[in-house]
């Protein structure tokens, strides 16, 4: 991980501070869209904090048991070692919602706006936070400008990849955000858009390999694309939305920031990880 200060004994890392912006701007605009959506902004505020607690949870028991299940049992003790790295987005995802989901229910709080204002959130969380990312691509075939150097090898930048389609699939739910025809739709869309995201990514990383060139988390995503289809299915009739309530974005202007972000999400990745 690059070091960006040592105070003695307390150390910055990038992927930390990053991490940590992201968190930052997915509860802000949580709380936002909370109190524009007239629901109580300090439960927003509360469930960002749990489901972002639960993601991280999530991700750390999800790479033991997804990705390297008999090292951690031959080593207990490095399951707390989270600094060494080792997160999976996919269970991530999965503890967050199910923290999610239990402080709505014991709150007694509307499940399904609630998701659909997280949704949003976290795919900007996301995109900021994978610009830290340390975990690099696989070499490539030849030598392009965007390429980084790793160890006398040229990889791709695969976390600069996620971070800009992460950043499309933000201004898509942002445009969508108040045009959806079911509650839960923003949430559905956000599960089955990051599952193709991170399954297109894989394709250029290295990971536990099922069936070459799949791997474990192209089955993960697939398992993601297919609970977020049923999940529509049964959401579509339970929960429609009367056209009165769907409004119309400022496209030009969601294009023009998010455009801003991607650009100086990438200006401070290879100023940062490029060196």
């Amino acid at each position: 991980m690059k070091l960006l200060f040592d105070f003695g004994f307390f150390e910055v890392y990038f992927f930390g501070a990053m991490v940590a912006l992201g968190a930052l701007a997915g509860i802000l605009l949580t709380v936002w869209q909370a109190r524009r959506k007239g629901l109580p902004p300090d439960k927003a505020l509360d469930l960002t904090v749990w489901t972002l607690l639960g993601g991280i949870v999530g991700a750390r028991l999800g790479y033991i048991l997804f990705y390297s299940p008999m090292y951690y049992v031959q080593n207990p003790l490095d399951i707390v070692m989270i600094q060494n790295g080792g997160l999976s987005i996919h269970g991530g995802i999965l503890g967050g919602s199910l923290v999610a989901i239990y402080y709505i229910k014991r709150n007694k709080l509307p499940l399904w706006q609630f998701a659909d204002i997280l949704a949003p959130s976290l795919i900007l969380g996301q995109a900021i936070g994978r610009i830290g990312c340390d975990v690099f691509g696989i070499p490539m075939e030849g030598v392009y400008p965007w390429g980084v150097w790793v160890g006398g090898t040229l990889v791709h930048p695969v976390q600069i990849y996620e971070v800009l389609l992460d950043y499309s699939l933000f201004a898509y739910l942002w445009l969508k955000r108040d045009r959806a025809k079911y509650q839960g739709q923003i949430f559905v869309h956000y599960l089955i858009g990051y599952a193709l995201i991170r399954g297109a990514v894989e394709f250029l990383r290295t990971n536990p390999v099922i069936i070459d060139p799949f791997s474990v988390s192209h089955l993960l995503s697939l398992i993601t694309i297919a609970a977020g289809f049923f999940l529509s299915l049964a959401l579509k009739t339970r929960y429609p939305l009367p056209p009165v309530m769907q409004k119309k974005s400022g496209m030009v202007t969601t294009i023009v920031i998010t455009a801003i972000g991607m650009i100086l999400s990438v200006l401070l990745f290879f100023s940062v990880q490029g060196g």
